[in-house]
Order: C-alpha cells, then structure tokens, then sequence
C-alpha cells in the first residue's frame, strides 16, 4: 500500500485547522495545534497563500482561508453552467428593459464578466465576456459583496478606488449600502463607477442557497433612471424577477 505523502497531509490539517475555531490564527497557534515546528508550518503556510488557499492579514500577521477554497468548493457549480442557466433569462431581460445585460461572478479582488447580452438596438457595442468590473463599486459588484463572505473580506482588505465623486469608499458608509442591499434584495450604481452610467443588479443564489453569482442591467442613466434620479422601479423588478428564475433553474427555493 502507498504511503500517505506527509506535506499533504500536513497541508490539510492546517486547512481544516482554520475552518474551525476561530477565523485568524497566528504562526505559533497552528504550529503548536498540529505539532509542528514554526519553519516548518511557515513553509507549508506559504505555499498554501501563494496558491491561493490561505490568505495572511497584513496588520496582524495572522492566517485565514483564502478565497480560491470557495472556488473549489463551488466547483459542482460551473460557471458555464451558470451561463447555460441564465441565457434564455438574460435575452428575455435585455428585450424587455431595452438594455445591455450582464452576468458576473466573483473571481480574485472583482467581478468576472461570464454572460453579456447586447442592448436590442443598432448602436454599436463591444462584447465585455472575461472583462472585470471592481466589487466596491458596481451594482454586481455591490450585490456579491452583500451575499458573499469571500467577497465582503476582499472588499474590506482591499484599497476602494475613487471612480467619480458619487463611488463610496468609506468602509462604515459601504456597509450601511451592503445592509441595504440586503434589505431590498439588489444592489443600485447611479454614476458611482462611470459618468453618466447606471446599473441595478441582483443575486443569484443555488439550491444551497449559496450566492454563486449575479444579474444586472446597464445603461445611460437618462434611461435607467427617473428624472428624481432615482432606478426606474419596472427595470428592478425585472432583474429581480431574472434573478430568482436563474436561481429556480439552479435549484433554488423560497424566491
């Protein structure tokens, strides 16, 4: 019978190490945890950050998993799958809104373009498939952000790029609009990421009822907009009803 490889093994213990407990834990706890000298936990902590696995809180020195695990984790949901999904959604949102429709996950510090359906005119467009979009700031950004723990740490951890005068930056004000995501069930950018652009966005949830993603419409905010500047209330409801139909389709209940 083969032997067990030990760096493996070791690897894994740390990782289910900092699955329980407590959320960060310092180079002498998981050493002293699993048994190991502080160089060699060091090593494997390392590795494991530089794939991705383990991520290191830069004031405090502690560790913590890293979101490339919620990835793996996710892995029964493929992206293509989520696209397949939403495809017959998504034409029926751009058609009825007159608007150009996105479909984005999260992936590394922002939102992964997967799905964009052009707005149904004869301007001239260029297809944003594989472009990021920041989470701080844009509507899919802000509803992944809300629903997603991976996403909400990224957020927090990282720097909040001013893009117009209107982008929220601060952390306690950013909060105050995730909690109020979470209360409406979308997400709003009214010029927050681009002059003269607005968006609504909702989540899109699976049968876990785990966020694996999200739906949104963008357009200029003359037309996605009331003349009180705030979202035309017809164009929520649509991407909400958009979103808990991909969801239904993913398994979920209770939308």
């Amino acid at each position: 019978m083969a032997r067990n490889i030990q760096s493996l093994e070791r690897a894994a213990a740390m990782l289910r190490l900092l699955a329980g407990g407590e959320r960060r834990l310092g180079l002498s706890d998981i050493a002293s945890a699993l048994g190991l000298a502080k160089g060699t936990a060091h090593g494997i902590l390392r590795t494991l950050q530089a794939e991705g696995f383990v991520e290191q809180d830069a004031p405090s020195g502690r560790y913590q998993l890293g979101a490339e695990l919620l990835r793996l984790g996710n892995s029964y949901l493929d992206v293509h799958e989520l696209r397949a999904r939403a495809l017959v959604w998504t034409d029926d949102l751009a058609r009825s809104s007159g608007e150009a429709v996105y479909l984005g996950v999260l992936h590394q510090q922002g939102v992964l373009i997967v799905h964009h359906v052009f707005r149904p005119d004869d301007s001239r467009q260029v297809l944003e498939v594989g472009a990021m979009q920041p989470l701080h700031s844009t509507a899919l950004g802000k509803v992944i952000t809300a629903y997603d723990p991976v996403a909400h740490s990224e957020v927090v951890e990282a720097e909040r790029k001013e893009f117009t005068a209107r982008t929220v930056c601060d952390i306690a004000d950013f909060e105050s609009v995730l909690d109020l995501t979470r209360a409406r069930g979308y997400a709003a950018d009214v010029e927050e990421t681009w002059e003269g652009v607005a968006s609504v966005a909702a989540p899109i949830h699976d049968r876990h009822r785990m966020p694996v993603g999200a739906v949104g419409v963008t357009g200029a905010v003359e037309r996605v907009c009331t003349k009180d500047g705030e979202l035309r209330p017809e164009l929520i409801a649509a991407v909400r009803d958009c979103a808990r139909a991909v969801s239904r389709d993913l398994g979920a209940s209770r939308f």
